[in-house]
């Protein structure tokens, strides 16, 4: 749960560099989270049939998204690459399979250019 307050603490830092486990504790809790605010819109009424969406977990996806595509971008600064490469995720399929794969790969050694590697720091 560390991991997800992490993240959100840092709402919208763009710079600097993410852990594979700051990322994917904060997808993680992601899924959890909506997951459970669907299940109570469905139970209180809340989940709109016809458009396919609840008013808690839209609300939630919204308050999310900034930070989800900072931690993001953090993660691709600490594997070596620019924030840029984000935008793959807008190409159908490929892009979301490239931007897994980015997400998976370990953390550059040490330093680069976006900062000290955040492994050193708190293994």
């Amino acid at each position: 749960m560390n991991w997800y307050l992490e993240v959100l603490k840092k709402y919208a830092v763009f710079s600097g560099r993410a852990r594979r486990k700051e990322y994917w504790f904060f997808v993680l809790f992601n899924i959890i989270i909506a997951l459970a605010l669907t299940f109570i819109d469905f139970s209180t009424g809340l989940y709109d049939v016809e458009f396919e969406i609840g008013l808690l977990s839209s609300l939630y996806s919204l308050a999310v998204l900034v930070p989800s595509i900072a931690v993001t971008i953090r993660r691709l600064h600490d594997t070596g690459r620019t924030g840029w490469w984000f935008l793959i995720a807008f190409v159908p399929i490929i892009g979301a399979i490239v931007l897994l794969v980015f997400m998976v790969f370990d953390s550059t050694p040490g330093d680069n250019q976006y900062g000290p590697n955040p492994q050193d720091a708190t293994s």
